[in-house]
């Protein structure tokens, strides 16, 4: 008899609890929502403020403007056209046009370029700070967003900045 109190007791336990476990790794299954990012910076420059209000902007190759989207190259021309400054329309160009710096001398506003499909300078990016930079990734991403250098892919894929001199 003391046996089945106990036994009861743990069926009793269980059929408080599992639902509740249920719920937490059914919670755990779904994506989490992705949230335009804002760096807590206030002093951000104007080149940076204006990148990050075209977040959620859809990415359109070959496009440069926030009515149609962004291409990487198409949205960095954008950005840096509303500050008054003219660069070459295309990622190579840019890189070719710009002189380069270390990339651990990264400030805010320069341009940050990778190699994603086996050429050089194949994308391109705008330097926020804290390791974060804005770019029009590609059409599986979708839109304009913030991402970190510090994400293995990008870390990997990075190959060299440049800083428009006019900026400075």
């Amino acid at each position: 008899m003391k046996n089945s109190a106990g036994v009861d007791d743990l069926y009793f336990f269980i059929r408080l609890i599992l639902p509740l476990v249920s719920a937490l790794f059914v919670g755990c299954a779904h994506e989490p929502k992705i949230s335009p990012v804002r760096p807590a910076h206030s002093q951000l420059p104007p080149v940076i403020n204006y990148a990050l209000s075209l977040q959620g902007v859809p990415y359109r190759y070959g496009k440069s403007s926030p009515q149609e989207g962004f291409d990487c190259s198409g949205f960095i021309k954008h950005v840096y056209e509303r500050q008054g400054i003219a660069l070459p329309r295309t990622t190579r160009e840019m890189a070719r046009a710009l002189p380069p710096i270390s990339i651990h001398d990264l400030s805010s506003g320069d341009l940050v370029f990778f190699n994603t499909n086996g050429r050089p300078f194949s994308h391109v990016g705008l330097y926020i700070s804290d390791n974060n930079f804005i770019h029009a990734p590609s059409q599986r991403t979708g839109k304009v967003l913030v991402s970190s250098l510090n994400n293995q892919y990008w870390r990997q894929h990075l190959i060299g900045a440049r800083r428009p001199a006019q900026w400075r």
